[in-house]
Protein backbone atom coordinates (compact mmCIF):
# COMPACT_ATOMS: atom_id res chain seq x y z
CA UNK A 1 0.00 0.00 0.00
CA UNK A 2 1.41 3.34 -1.68
CA UNK A 3 0.53 6.00 1.63
CA UNK A 4 2.48 8.00 2.97
CA UNK A 5 1.86 8.20 7.47
CA UNK A 6 4.22 11.07 7.19
CA UNK A 7 3.65 14.77 7.09
CA UNK A 8 2.85 15.79 3.92
CA UNK A 9 3.78 19.08 1.54
CA UNK A 10 1.34 21.72 2.82
CA UNK A 11 -1.58 23.01 0.92
CA UNK A 12 -1.70 25.84 -0.75
CA UNK A 13 -1.11 29.17 1.56
CA UNK A 14 -4.51 30.93 0.19
CA UNK A 15 -6.95 27.90 1.86
CA UNK A 16 -6.10 29.80 5.23
CA UNK A 17 -5.85 33.66 3.89
CA UNK A 18 -9.11 35.73 3.81
CA UNK A 19 -10.09 36.38 0.27
CA UNK A 20 -10.08 39.65 -1.41
CA UNK A 21 -12.50 42.36 -1.86
CA UNK A 22 -14.26 43.89 -4.09
CA UNK A 23 -14.98 43.24 -8.24
CA UNK A 24 -11.24 42.06 -7.86
CA UNK A 25 -12.71 38.84 -6.25
CA UNK A 26 -11.71 35.71 -8.42
CA UNK A 27 -14.37 33.08 -8.89
CA UNK A 28 -13.32 30.63 -11.44
CA UNK A 29 -10.81 28.50 -11.62
CA UNK A 30 -9.27 27.99 -15.31
CA UNK A 31 -12.06 27.56 -17.69
CA UNK A 32 -14.33 26.29 -14.25
CA UNK A 33 -16.76 28.54 -12.72
CA UNK A 34 -16.90 28.09 -8.97
CA UNK A 35 -20.67 27.39 -8.38
CA UNK A 36 -22.20 28.65 -5.26
CA UNK A 37 -24.37 25.56 -4.35
CA UNK A 38 -21.26 23.56 -4.81
CA UNK A 39 -19.61 25.75 -2.58
CA UNK A 40 -22.22 25.58 0.28
CA UNK A 41 -22.64 21.84 0.18
CA UNK A 42 -18.61 21.65 0.27
CA UNK A 43 -18.73 23.78 3.54
CA UNK A 44 -21.49 21.91 5.12
CA UNK A 45 -19.32 18.48 4.42
CA UNK A 46 -16.28 20.24 6.14
CA UNK A 47 -17.97 21.65 8.84
CA UNK A 48 -19.62 18.18 9.66
CA UNK A 49 -15.96 17.34 9.99
CA UNK A 50 -14.60 19.59 11.80
CA UNK A 51 -16.45 22.19 13.64
CA UNK A 52 -13.32 24.68 14.01
CA UNK A 53 -12.87 24.70 9.92
CA UNK A 54 -13.00 27.89 8.56
CA UNK A 55 -15.75 28.45 5.40
CA UNK A 56 -13.87 28.81 2.03
CA UNK A 57 -15.33 30.86 -0.25
CA UNK A 58 -14.46 31.05 -4.22
CA UNK A 59 -11.61 33.45 -3.61
CA UNK A 60 -9.80 31.16 -1.69
CA UNK A 61 -10.41 28.55 -3.36
CA UNK A 62 -9.43 30.04 -6.67
CA UNK A 63 -6.68 32.18 -5.23
CA UNK A 64 -5.29 28.26 -3.92
CA UNK A 65 -5.70 26.84 -6.88
CA UNK A 66 -3.87 29.40 -8.83
CA UNK A 67 -1.12 28.73 -6.34
CA UNK A 68 -0.61 25.71 -7.54
CA UNK A 69 -0.93 25.88 -11.16
CA UNK A 70 1.77 28.41 -11.60
CA UNK A 71 4.24 26.46 -9.86
CA UNK A 72 6.22 24.10 -12.01
CA UNK A 73 4.73 20.65 -12.24
CA UNK A 74 4.73 20.08 -15.79
CA UNK A 75 1.05 19.75 -15.89
CA UNK A 76 0.30 16.88 -13.33
CA UNK A 77 -1.01 17.34 -9.75
CA UNK A 78 1.31 18.84 -7.30
CA UNK A 79 3.01 16.51 -4.35
CA UNK A 80 0.34 18.24 -1.77
CA UNK A 81 -2.45 16.96 -4.08
CA UNK A 82 -0.74 13.39 -4.81
CA UNK A 83 0.11 12.83 -1.47
CA UNK A 84 -2.91 13.32 -0.03
CA UNK A 85 -4.74 11.20 -2.65
CA UNK A 86 -3.11 8.41 -1.92
CA UNK A 87 -3.94 8.59 2.06
CA UNK A 88 -8.19 8.61 0.33
CA UNK A 89 -7.04 6.01 -1.53
CA UNK A 90 -5.87 3.78 1.62
CA UNK A 91 -9.08 4.78 3.36
CA UNK A 92 -11.12 3.81 0.41
CA UNK A 93 -9.73 -0.02 1.18
CA UNK A 94 -10.10 0.21 5.01
CA UNK A 95 -13.75 1.03 4.41
CA UNK A 96 -14.29 -1.73 1.62
CA UNK A 97 -12.18 -4.05 3.44
CA UNK A 98 -14.43 -7.00 4.75
CA UNK A 99 -11.38 -8.41 6.80
CA UNK A 100 -11.61 -4.81 8.86
CA UNK A 101 -13.82 -3.47 11.09
CA UNK A 102 -13.51 -0.09 11.11
CA UNK A 103 -14.10 1.79 14.44
CA UNK A 104 -17.33 3.52 14.52
CA UNK A 105 -15.82 6.98 15.64
CA UNK A 106 -14.01 6.77 12.15
CA UNK A 107 -16.36 4.99 9.84
CA UNK A 108 -18.70 8.00 8.97
CA UNK A 109 -16.01 10.27 8.25
CA UNK A 110 -14.18 7.79 6.19
CA UNK A 111 -17.17 7.07 4.46
CA UNK A 112 -18.24 10.55 3.82
CA UNK A 113 -14.82 11.16 2.20
CA UNK A 114 -14.88 7.98 0.06
CA UNK A 115 -19.06 9.22 -1.12
CA UNK A 116 -17.58 12.45 -2.20
CA UNK A 117 -15.13 11.32 -4.25
CA UNK A 118 -17.15 8.88 -5.79
CA UNK A 119 -20.07 11.60 -5.97
CA UNK A 120 -20.66 12.42 -10.00
CA UNK A 121 -23.18 14.98 -9.38
CA UNK A 122 -21.75 18.37 -10.76
CA UNK A 123 -24.35 20.76 -8.22
CA UNK A 124 -21.91 19.09 -5.10
CA UNK A 125 -18.95 18.61 -6.54
CA UNK A 126 -16.80 21.46 -6.34
CA UNK A 127 -14.16 21.28 -9.04
CA UNK A 128 -14.17 18.78 -11.83
CA UNK A 129 -11.67 15.73 -11.37
CA UNK A 130 -10.56 16.08 -15.20
CA UNK A 131 -9.35 19.94 -14.33
CA UNK A 132 -5.64 20.00 -15.03
CA UNK A 133 -3.37 19.74 -12.10
CA UNK A 134 -5.69 20.99 -9.27
CA UNK A 135 -8.37 18.80 -10.46
CA UNK A 136 -8.45 16.68 -6.81
CA UNK A 137 -7.80 20.09 -4.83
CA UNK A 138 -11.11 19.68 -3.00
CA UNK A 139 -10.49 16.14 -2.31
CA UNK A 140 -7.52 16.71 -0.84
CA UNK A 141 -8.50 19.54 1.43
CA UNK A 142 -11.55 16.79 2.39
CA UNK A 143 -8.84 14.74 3.32
CA UNK A 144 -6.39 17.12 5.32
CA UNK A 145 -9.79 18.00 7.01
CA UNK A 146 -10.67 14.80 8.19
CA UNK A 147 -7.34 13.04 9.12
CA UNK A 148 -6.28 14.27 12.65
CA UNK A 149 -9.35 11.83 13.39
CA UNK A 150 -9.02 8.95 10.64
CA UNK A 151 -5.07 8.98 10.53
CA UNK A 152 -4.14 6.35 13.78
CA UNK A 153 -7.10 4.25 12.56
CA UNK A 154 -5.04 4.26 8.94
CA UNK A 155 -2.12 3.82 10.12
CA UNK A 156 -3.46 0.47 12.17
CA UNK A 157 -5.12 -0.65 8.98
CA UNK A 158 -1.68 -0.19 6.89
CA UNK A 159 0.03 -2.60 9.64
CA UNK A 160 -2.82 -4.88 9.60
CA UNK A 161 -2.28 -5.25 5.97
CA UNK A 162 0.99 -6.25 6.44
CA UNK A 163 0.62 -8.69 8.97
CA UNK A 164 -2.30 -10.61 6.71
CA UNK A 165 0.40 -10.32 4.04
CA UNK A 166 3.10 -11.96 6.17
CA UNK A 167 0.59 -14.88 8.02
CA UNK A 168 -0.55 -15.45 4.71
CA UNK A 169 3.15 -16.14 2.81
CA UNK A 170 3.64 -17.77 5.91
CA UNK A 171 0.71 -20.46 5.91
CA UNK A 172 1.53 -21.88 1.75
CA UNK A 173 -0.92 -23.88 1.04
CA UNK A 174 -2.31 -24.53 4.28
CA UNK A 175 -5.74 -22.90 5.11
CA UNK A 176 -6.09 -19.53 5.07
CA UNK A 177 -5.25 -17.91 7.97
CA UNK A 178 -8.23 -15.56 9.45
CA UNK A 179 -7.00 -12.81 9.71
CA UNK A 180 -9.61 -9.77 11.29
CA UNK A 181 -9.23 -6.55 13.47
CA UNK A 182 -9.00 -9.10 16.88
CA UNK A 183 -6.83 -11.26 15.88
CA UNK A 184 -4.32 -8.54 14.80
CA UNK A 185 -5.11 -6.78 17.76
CA UNK A 186 -4.00 -10.05 19.42
CA UNK A 187 -0.49 -10.22 17.13
CA UNK A 188 0.30 -6.71 17.72
CA UNK A 189 -0.06 -6.93 21.58
CA UNK A 190 2.32 -10.25 21.36
CA UNK A 191 4.70 -8.30 19.28
CA UNK A 192 5.19 -5.46 21.90
CA UNK A 193 5.45 -7.87 24.45
CA UNK A 194 8.38 -10.03 22.47
CA UNK A 195 9.95 -6.79 21.91
CA UNK A 196 9.25 -5.44 25.58
CA UNK A 197 11.03 -8.65 27.02
CA UNK A 198 14.19 -8.75 24.31
CA UNK A 199 14.56 -4.79 25.73
CA UNK A 200 14.55 -6.53 29.33
CA UNK A 201 17.05 -8.85 28.44
CA UNK A 202 19.41 -6.59 26.97
CA UNK A 203 19.56 -4.68 29.73
CA UNK A 204 20.17 -7.84 32.18
CA UNK A 205 22.30 -10.42 32.52
CA UNK A 206 21.76 -14.21 32.95
CA UNK A 207 25.06 -14.20 35.60
CA UNK A 208 24.68 -13.67 38.98
CA UNK A 209 27.34 -11.97 40.98
CA UNK A 210 29.83 -9.78 39.47
CA UNK A 211 30.91 -10.92 35.78
CA UNK A 212 34.34 -9.89 36.02
CA UNK A 213 34.97 -12.20 38.47
CA UNK A 214 34.42 -14.76 36.88
CA UNK A 215 36.45 -14.97 34.59
CA UNK A 216 40.17 -14.28 35.01
CA UNK A 217 43.49 -15.52 33.15
CA UNK A 218 45.96 -16.80 35.77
Amino acid sequence: MNVSLAPLPPLPRALAQPGLSGSGRRHRIGYHEIDTVALRHFNELLQYLDLNVMPLDRDRLASAARELVDQPHAGRAPDCITQRMRRAAAIDWMVGDPDWETLPTTEVAASLLVDYMRHNDKRRTLIPNALPVVGRLDDAIVVETIWPSVGPEVRDYVDFCHVRRVEANLAGDAPAYNCNRQNWQQAARAERDWVAHCERVGAQSYIAGDPVSRFRVN
